[in-house]
């Protein structure tokens, strides 16, 4: 007969076998289905769940707690083996369940890898098509660049080739025009000689008119001073031969000292100017008495007169012969001729 503390320990032999069956049930489906999940995606494994029930059976009496201890046992070995076939009918069930579930993802995977590789399909094929439309743009590119760059070097040498002519035109101008200078410079040339020519042979007349001119001046001048030798003979009668030629060769020395002949001077010109002067010698004035036409000549006369200042001797004479200074050469009358000097 067995005791209150043996029941327990029947009781829990009893359920343990069940629970070592249930759990190498699972462990068999476990290995299923990773066997089973080894060629299909990986999924979130099922997570067991484990359900016990701890029944404490309270009695009051020994008798009473044994006969339901009985009764409980021959329950569960009836029990039992529905439960472990029900168990395995759910967990198979569950297995074709989630391998169902397996295959429907399975198959929605392969579909959208199926969608997924149309449309990368497609997608290839437009950018291929892309990829040829754009080759047959840049060929038609290339194709335009080249005609464009035929185009612009036609143009170009058709434009140098219009150079070439243009400048050759210009040239051929340019000859032309250098041919009529060249012409025109010969005929000018001929024209100026001719004009030189007859330029010579007019200032060959003139100065063959110039000098028949001067020849008839010089003989009125000869004339002139044959009348003036007369004049100053007569004067040196008056004071004296050798004091007047001596004092008239000094004024004429010191005069033509001074004298500078002026560029338009010519042989048989005659101009008289009048020489103020003082008893020291010292000259005040000198005017132009008779003009001989050429006012440079007679403005050279007077400077030259001018520039003498002074004659010292003068005073000697002044001193010496008073009357005659003053009546000889307080004013004295010079004539002025290219050749020389005469009183």
């Amino acid at each position: 007969m067995n005791t209150r503390e043996d029941q327990p320990q029947e009781t829990s032999v009893r359920y343990a076998a069940p629970v070592l069956k249930a759990l190498a049930v699972h462990l068999g489906v476990a290995m299923m289905l990773f066997v089973s999940f080894t060629s299909a995606p990986e999924f979130e494994p099922a997570k067991p769940i484990v359900q016990a029930t701890l029944v404490q059976l309270n009695s009051k009496s020994p008798a009473t707690t044994q006969t339901d201890q009985s009764i409980a046992g021959e329950a569960a070995k009836t029990a039992a083996p529905q439960h472990e076939a029900e168990e395995l009918k759910q967990e198979q069930q569950k297995l074709e369940e989630q391998a169902a579930q397996a295959r429907e993802e399975r198959a929605a995977e392969a579909a959208a890898a199926a969608a997924a590789a149309k449309e990368q399909q497609q997608k290839q094929a437009e950018a291929q098509k892309q990829a040829e439309a754009q080759k047959e743009s840049e060929a038609e590119k290339v194709a335009a660049a080249a005609e464009a760059r035929k185009a612009d070097a036609a143009k170009k040498l058709a434009a140098e080739e219009e150079a070439k002519k243009k400048a050759a035109a210009e040239a051929a101008k340019k000859q032309a025009a250098a041919e009529a200078a060249k012409k025109q410079a010969a005929d000018e040339a001929k024209k100026k000689a001719a004009a030189e020519a007859a330029k010579k042979a007019e200032a060959d007349k003139a100065a063959q008119q110039r000098r028949e001119a001067e020849d008839a001046k010089a003989r009125a001048l000869a004339e002139l001073l044959a009348d003036e030798t007369q004049y100053q003979q007569a004067q040196a009668d008056q004071m004296g031969d050798e004091v007047a030629a001596s004092f008239d060769d000094l004024i004429r020395r010191y005069v033509s000292e001074q004298w500078r002949r002026p560029p338009t001077a010519r042989n048989g010109m005659v101009v008289d100017v009048v020489i103020s002067m003082l008893p020291t010698g010292q000259i005040t004035d000198a005017v132009v008495s008779r003009s001989s036409g050429d006012a440079g000549f007679d403005q050279s006369a007077v400077q030259a007169v001018r520039n003498v200042g002074r004659i010292p001797e003068m005073q000697q004479l002044s001193r010496d012969n008073p009357a005659t200074f003053d009546r000889m050469y307080r004013k004295r009358t010079l004539r002025f001729k290219p050749e020389d000097l005469s009183f």
